[in-house]
């Protein structure tokens, strides 16, 4: 039996990947969340490898406040790039592959079509910044890594746009949200379960594991405006939503105006379908109830 190791396992991407891993029985998951596991601690994290037979790591630990990350860019560095290089060291003294989730604010918006793994990163935050720092410290310490970079994560676990969407529209008449920042949201689920499969895939001699950068997220293109309304309509929610600019909303971290991922390479190389966002919000929903 294979044994996965999942880091930040309490987050959105790990909550949902200890919900799929009920329909694996055939692989053995190791959850760690800080409390288990420092990955920031060098010698925590060699002793780790030591002790347990591992055949995969998942890396779904990161510092996500995108706004603090500006004030507070050494310990986001230290989770985003630092932590990164160590589990990928370890990975490679052990020889297993490591899958790594990036984001689309490595990017700096300005592209008018999908951005292609290959395309040239230009991140404009500090998240940004650290998420591509780790990236680069992945594949500098292992070949066998894979970084999946998606977009607008949210779930039914933990704190993110949905459930926010949700809690104002039931407490304010009206809200505004940005119409000028445009991209696609990504069901924590969808990627969690496209993870799997891929693993799933490999170990029965579907596939081959491929190191490199895929993009992942849900199908179809949107604004945050439109998010947000999409949310409201399908909870019968009367709140009135007002489309702003990003201008008029000003944040310490700069987001990208254009963050479409093309998911061509990912779905090919792994035969994966990937959901409709409006479909998967749904789905989401319908969970949250």
């Amino acid at each position: 039996m294979k044994t996965i190791l999942v880091t930040g396992a309490n987050g959105q991407l790990g909550s949902e990947l200890q919900e799929h891993a009920r329909n694996y029985s055939h692989f053995n998951f190791i959850f760690t969340d800080y409390g288990e596991l420092d990955i920031t601690d060098e010698t925590a994290v060699g002793s780790f490898f030591s002790s347990h037979t591992l055949d995969y790591v998942i890396n779904c630990a990161a510092y996500t406040s995108v706004d603090k990350a500006e004030t507070d860019y050494e310990r986001a560095k230290i989770l985003n790039a630092e932590a990164v290089g160590i589990l990928a060291k370890e990975a490679h003294r052990t020889d297993i592959p490591f899958i790594h989730i990036s984001t689309d604010y490595v990017f700096d918006g300005k592209n008018f079509k999908p951005y292609q793994e290959d395309d040239v990163v230009n991140p404009q935050s500090a998240y940004g910044k650290t998420k591509l720092d780790g990236e680069n410290l992945a594949f500098a310490n292992h070949e066998k890594t894979m970084i999946i970079r998606t977009s607008w994560l949210y779930s039914s676990f933990g704190n993110n746009f949905v459930k926010t969407m949700i809690r104002l529209g039931k407490e304010r008449e009206e809200l505004s949200v940005i119409f000028d920042q445009i991209g696609t949201p990504t069901y924590a689920h969808d990627l969690a379960d496209g993870i799997i499969s891929m693993i799933d895939s490999v170990e029965k001699n579907e596939q081959s594991f491929t190191s490199g950068i895929y993009h992942y997220s849900n199908e179809g293109v949107c604004s945050w405006f439109d998010f947000a309304k999409e949310i409201h309509a399908y909870c019968n929610i009367p709140c009135t939503v007002n489309p702003i600019k990003t201008k008029d909303y000003p944040t310490p971290a700069q987001r990208p105006f254009y963050s479409v991922l093309d998911k061509s390479k990912i779905k090919e190389t792994y035969s994966l379908s990937i959901p409709y966002w409006k479909d998967s919000l749904h789905a989401c929903i319908e969970k949250i109830k």
